[in-house]
Formats: structure tokens, sequence, C-alpha cells
């Protein structure tokens, strides 16, 4: 065997390896289960963060310029694991606590994922995430507010949202802007559900006002999915508060807002935390019927052509719907995941928990309007911030406050209908 031919095989054999090698890279997939409501009273929800979710592995399996910096967009895959795809392997919660602990054990002894994210309702992701706390697995959370979720000494628990605390000193905020404006703010009702999410979120809200010298007048619970509301409506009714802060998730929210126009009740202030008056089912419901209602929101659009408005003009196209506070945050969780598995460049938990930790995104490499994302020892994110909008011109929510970002000004009283 002459010289020549020696060399033309150990080429032959060394392309043969790189081949092998880059296929394998392009073959490999990164799988995270996600865990969310598909079916029952927040279907809807489900629903939207699918749709969302499948942007998000769109952009980051597949090469978009158009997006320029914004992270994992440039090339196709994650880079740091020679290309590997990201699939997106999803659970139905149904709403349940129980059920989502369920799921988020066979994602992780079944499945074999490399992290968990979700799961919506505070009370399913307070269940699920010790499952992953259990077998040392990431969870990150990217919507839930139960202030507690982070005060459990976890280790593998990240949440990229603002939480409770968060939103309660913006209420408190805005609520004696207005009150500076001229309307009255005094005497406040907080209307919320049986849940984790909604007792826990009352419970902090409640502080955050008592701290400021103004108890909370009027506490109206309920049971969640509830078929029938006149009790607390006409309680509202009697009590007369000057603020109605709602509590509640889609389907009681629409609800609500039948109930009240039934009963023609209408609150000066009506305002909303997130959650179901967020979703676009229902402002489609009853958006006519609920104009004026303030909410919480992190999300921003953000000028022509920027890397915000391009995701929200591929949500559109994807779902038929307009990007809502709750899809963004969710899909911006779903980002800083997949960003911390690239710079782990691997899916062994330990490095995915490391990366996670060491995370420090700026404003300019996210599509949501937080000041950043950097996770303090508890895993929350400290750089999370939100915003007041409110409901104008049938379906349509805009920003109101803080002035210097607001869109129009705040509309007073509450309209409804």
């Amino acid at each position: 065997m002459n010289l020549k031919h020696v060399t033309g095989l150990l080429c032959a054999a060394a392309m043969s390896l790189a081949l092998t090698a880059g296929a394998q890279a392009q073959d490999k997939v990164v799988k995270i289960g996600v865990i969310m409501p598909m079916s029952g009273g927040t279907a809807s929800i489900g629903a939207h963060a699918k749709a969302a979710l499948d942007v998000a592995t769109d952009i980051i399996n597949n090469a978009h310029p158009e997006l320029g910096n914004f992270p994992l967009a440039k090339s196709a895959g994650l880079a740091g694991l020679g290309g590997a795809k990201v699939e997106v392997i999803i659970a139905d919660n149904q709403g349940n606590p129980a059920t989502g602990q369920n799921q988020a054990l066979r994602l992780i002894t079944e499945e074999k994922v490399a992290a968990v994210f979700g799961s919506y309702q505070s009370g399913v992701t307070l269940t699920s995430s010790a499952i992953a706390e259990k077998y040392g697995v990431p969870f990150l959370n990217s919507e839930s507010v139960a202030a507690n979720l982070t005060e459990r000494g976890f280790k593998w628990f990240f949440r990229t949202t603002p939480i409770a605390t968060d939103f309660a000193k913006i209420y408190t905020e805005f609520l004696a802007d207005m009150k500076a404006a001229g309307a009255k703010t005094d005497a406040i009702a907080l209307v919320h559900d049986n849940t984790e999410y909604g007792t826990s979120v009352a419970n902090t809200i409640a502080g955050a006002f008592k701290e400021k010298g103004q108890p909370i007048a009027l506490d109206v619970a309920y049971p969640v999915n509830a078929t029938d509301l006149q009790g607390q409506v006409l309680q509202l009714k009697d009590k007369k508060p000057d603020v109605v802060i709602m509590i509640s998730y889609t389907s009681d929210a629409i609800l609500f807002a039948k109930t009240m126009q039934s009963l023609d009740y209408k609150p000066a202030v009506l305002l909303a935390d997130d959650a179901g008056y967020s979703d676009p089912s229902f402002t489609k419901a009853v958006g006519k019927i609920s104009q004026g209602v303030f909410n919480r929101s992190s999300w921003v659009v953000g000028p022509p052509g920027s890397p915000s408005a391009i995701i929200a003009d591929m949500y559109k196209k994807k779902s038929g719907e307009e990007m809502d506070d709750t899809v963004a945050r969710q899909m911006q969780g779903f980002f800083v995941l997949a960003d911390a598995i690239d710079r782990a460049g691997s899916t062994e938990p330990a490095k995915i928990q490391a990366a996670l930790k060491a995370t420090d995104l700026k404003p300019e490499q996210l599509m949501i309007g937080y000041k950043g994302v950097k996770f303090d020892d508890k895993g929350q994110n400290v750089l999370a911030s939100g915003a007041i909008i409110q409901l104008q011109d049938g379906e349509n929510y805009v920003s109101v406050w803080p002035k210097a970002n607001a869109e129009k000004a705040p509309v007073l009283p509450y309209k409804g209908w």
C-alpha cells in the first residue's frame, strides 16, 4: 500500500468522523418539559402558551438574522451544544396541583427532560416544582406570582416574573397618584379566588396597603371556577368600596364582568391583577362591557422592527391573537432557560443550574420590559418590573402608568358598558 493510498484512506476516515460528529450534533435534542393547563377553566392560557413556545423554539432552532443580536437567534440550534435542537414536551396539568405534580414526575423520570418549565397557576407551580427539587432538576417559572414560591429554600427553582410584592408596591403607588389627581381611593376591596394564587396574592396586597396606613376595607373570597357570583357582586354593591382589586383566572373574570353588568354594579376604580384579565379570551368575551378596567403588565411591543415587535408579529401569525402580558412573560422565561442551557454547554442538571445562577441579561437582550434578568439566592429575578395598563377603545389595552412610559392618560371612573 503506497503512501498516497494511505493518505487517501486517512482523509476519508477523517471526513467520515467529521460528518458523523456533525450529524450527531445536528440530531441531538434537548428535551424541556412544559407543564401547562391544556384543559379545564384556564385551557385558553395553555393554548396560547403552546403557540408562544412554538414561536420560541422556531427562533432557537432556526437562524433568524432579522432579530439582530437577540440571544439564540443568530444560529440554528444551541451553539453551546453543537447546534442541538430544543424539543418541548407539553404536559397538561388540568389546573390541578396533584396532576401537575404527577406530570412533573413523569417528565423527569420517563421523558428524561433536561429541565422543567411551568406551571401558570401558583398552586400547580408549588407542587410540580417540589418534584423537580426532589430530583435535582432545574425548574424555571415565568408567570406564577405567589411570593412564597421563592421562600422555600429551594436550590433548583428559578423565577423570571415580577412577583406579588412587586405588583403590590405598584398598586399602592398607582392609586396614590390617582388620588393626587382627584380620584377617591380610600376604601379598597380585594376579590380573590381560594387557590394558592388568589389567597397569597390577596394577603400580599393587603399587607402592602396596611404598611401605607390603609387597611383593606373588604375581603371577598370565592371558589375558583365559580358558576354563580351574584352574592359576591351584591356584597360589593352594598359596601360601595372606592377601588376593587380583582385576583381571578379567566372563567371567573368573565363571569364577574357579566354579573356586574346584570346587577348594574360599577366601582369607581376596577384594578385587575393580570391573570384572567390579560387573557385574549376575556377581552373577546367581555371587553366591551369592561371598558376602563386597569391591569398590570410587563409587556411592551416596542418600536417597529425591534425584536419584541418582530416576535409579537410572529406570535400573531402563529396564534391569530395579539401577544398579551402572560404570553410575553412565558416566552421570555423560556428564552432565559434556553440561554442558560446554551451557556452551560450541557444537559447535566448541575451545569444548567450553575448557568441559571450566573444569568445576567440586560434590557436590550430581552423581549419584555424588565430591567434585566438576574437571580438572587432564592432564585427570584431581582430586575423584574411592571406597569399599569387600561382597557380602552374596545379590546385594546394601552399603557397608562407610570406617566413617563404611558401611551395614553388613565380614564376614570370605570366605564364598564
